[in-house]
């Protein structure tokens, strides 16, 4: 069968526990940490891979990983995931989680990059600007980019709008070379 299948299929039934103790928030926010966890320790997946490792060393590996201190509902559904010997699949179940909250919640996520930071102020505006479009809330990652001189790029879904100066001079530049 195929992984992403399986791992969808975890995610939602965890998904649907979380939703009935109402603490699918906190469940979204661990599985945010572990996701990132997974990115930013590319080890980890190949640790707990491991079967030299015992399965309580993986499970207070991926204690740590969800932040140190998980809900009662992460530990027996890590617990599951190990006891059905899918562990090789968890960063799956964890993005799988992420993207079936966001849909649940209606939360896009966008990005802003400009050339200098901005302030809070115009990040809201920027934020509020893209909830009235999506009619949803949005989840805004702000990066800064001197390259693109200045100006911005504001993306989210499969909306990309290039208000920056360094496209304008290489539009106007290739309109010159015509």
């Amino acid at each position: 069968m195929d992984l992403g299948v399986i791992a969808m299929r975890y995610a939602r039934a965890l998904l649907k526990s979380a939703t009935e103790q109402k603490v699918e928030t906190e469940v979204y926010k661990e599985m945010q940490t572990l996701a990132q966890s997974y990115l930013q320790v590319p080890q980890l997946r190949f640790t707990i891979d491991n079967p030299m490792l015992t399965k309580d060393k993986k499970l207070t590996l991926i204690d740590t990983a969800v932040g140190g201190n998980p809900s009662e509902l992460i530990r027996r559904f890590v617990s599951l995931v190990f006891k059905e010997g899918r562990e090789n699949i968890l960063q799956l179940m964890a993005t799988s989680y992420i993207t079936l909250y966001r849909q649940q919640n209606n939360i896009t996520r966008g990005k802003l990059t400009t050339a200098v930071a901005v302030s809070p102020e115009t990040e809201g505006k920027m934020k509020q600007m893209v909830e009235s479009k999506t009619h949803g809330t949005v989840e805004f990652n702000v990066d800064t980019d001197p390259d693109i001189i200045g100006g911005f790029i504001l993306e989210y879904d499969t909306y990309r709008m290039d208000a920056s100066v360094k496209t304008k001079l290489n539009s106007i530049l290739s309109t010159l070379r015509k």
